[in-house]
């Protein structure tokens, strides 16, 4: 199994690296579109190798994609918690019956015994 990790670790940075190469060329970036830009009189924008922008979108979309998944499973999360903690709170009820019985235990059996001598009198 490490090897076939390996391999495909190898496998994804040749692939990127090619990517890379491949897109070496500078794109401009802009902050909003033209029109804006002359309507406010704001320009910003940045010239960037093609590839940091794919690698870039890709990250930010894989974050993004993380968060939301995080927030939307919240309510299982806190449903989990809630029966984690009943259960710890049933083990424990459990715990207490069981110690409380085997106190009780000897005079449990004995009152057995004497119903049963009870029964054949």
């Amino acid at each position: 199994m490490r090897y076939i990790r390996y391999a495909f670790l190898a496998t994804l940075g040749f692939v990127l690296v090619s990517v890379a190469f491949a897109n070496r060329g500078t794109v401009t970036l802009s902050l909003m579109p033209e029109a804006f830009e002359r309507l406010l009189g704001i320009s910003q924008s940045i010239e960037l190798p093609l590839f940091v922008v794919i690698f870039g979108a890709i990250i930010s979309g894989l974050l993004i994609g993380f968060v939301w998944e995080w927030l939307r499973e919240y309510k299982h999360r806190a449903e989990a918690a809630r029966k984690t903690q009943e259960v710890q709170v049933l083990n424990r009820q459990l715990k207490r019956e069981k110690r409380r019985n085997e106190a009780e235990a000897p005079s449990a059996q004995k009152d057995d015994v004497l119903a049963l001598l009870d029964k054949a009198s």
